[in-house]
């Protein structure tokens, strides 16, 4: 099966939770909220001490608008919203996506009749399992709106998160909280989630969860099509990217032998309006003589 989102034995099954149908499915348990989201913003989970489940498509404010759904939605006590996105695969406009999460989700809190102090902070996390910042290897980053120049904060209503667990750094004895939980989302195997489960409480909540869904014969079916649909995907674009490479490919041939052509026929047209003999022009079959000769009448 694929190493993406299964275990390596079928006796030994746990669904992994870089499948976004399985990260979505855990974070509907409160203190595995807690437990990242505290992470996240680097406090102790006794002072996340309320998490709310919003609706994850936004709102529509005209008939043409583009739906945003998001993949979790969290508000907490003080009103701030987090936006939480798993993404295993690539996505060539990734930033675009986000901010445009983002956005839909700032300007969702405010209603006709409403002023704009009641708007609150806003927090987008993406899980990636690739490499979003090429040339880091940082696994964590936290962005927000600063100064250019000065580099002091604008505003703290925007906070973008980035979770690459392709970079997760080796098992450390007091790595920190955020780190762990890297690690554990990108786990692979249920011996990595386990050993994971045993450093933190909250991540502990988290395979508990993961054992339970991977018992539930509907969740593993809904799970494993989930699978298929991105194995099925995954296929779909290496096919049409192998035959776009084909025909760009032939295209390109193509192109370079009507080139080719047009070079030599204009080749021949500037030797005979040179006078060159008849000899000369039969020696552009020599490819080496040829090239000389391209460059000598500049049509190379």
């Amino acid at each position: 099966m694929n190493s993406i989102g299964l275990c390596e034995n079928q006796n030994d099954f746990i669904m992994l939770p870089k499948v976004d149908f399985c990260f979505k499915e855990i974070m509907q348990n409160e203190k595995v909220r807690q437990g990242l989201i505290a992470a996240l913003l680097d406090v102790s989970p006794e002072e996340i001490s309320k998490t709310t489940l919003l609706p994850t498509v936004l709102r529509k404010e005209f008939k043409e608008d583009k739906y945003g759904i998001l993949d979790v939605r969290v508000k907490l006590v003080d009103g701030t919203q987090m936006d939480l996105e798993m993404q295993v695969e690539p996505f060539t406009y990734w930033v675009n996506r986000i901010l445009f999460y983002w956005s839909k989700m700032y300007i969702d809190q405010i209603e006709s009749g409403k002023g704009y102090d009641e708007l609150q902070k806003c927090i987008h996390v993406s899980i990636l399992a690739y490499d979003h910042f090429k040339d880091d290897e940082n696994c964590y980053h936290k962005i927000g709106l600063r100064d250019m120049v000065t580099g002091e904060q604008y505003s703290d209503l925007l906070e973008l998160h980035f979770l690459e667990i392709t970079k997760v750094p080796p098992v450390m004895a007091d790595e920190k909280p955020i780190v762990q939980w890297i690690r554990f989302l990108g786990g692979s195997n249920r011996e990595e989630l386990k050993a994971m489960s045993e450093r933190n409480e909250y991540i502990q909540c988290a395979y508990e969860e993961l054992e339970r869904l991977s018992l539930d014969r509907q969740k593993r079916l809904e799970y494993e099509t989930r699978q298929k649909n991105i194995r099925d995907y995954n296929s779909q674009m290496k096919s049409a990217r192998i035959q776009g490479e084909e025909i760009g490919m032939q295209k390109g041939k193509q192109q370079g032998k009507q080139q080719a052509e047009e070079q030599i026929l204009a080749l021949g047209k500037a030797l005979q309006r040179a006078g060159r003999s008849e000899e000369a022009i039969k020696a552009m079959t020599d490819e080496k003589y040829l090239k000389k000769l391209l460059k000598e009448f500049g049509v190379l």
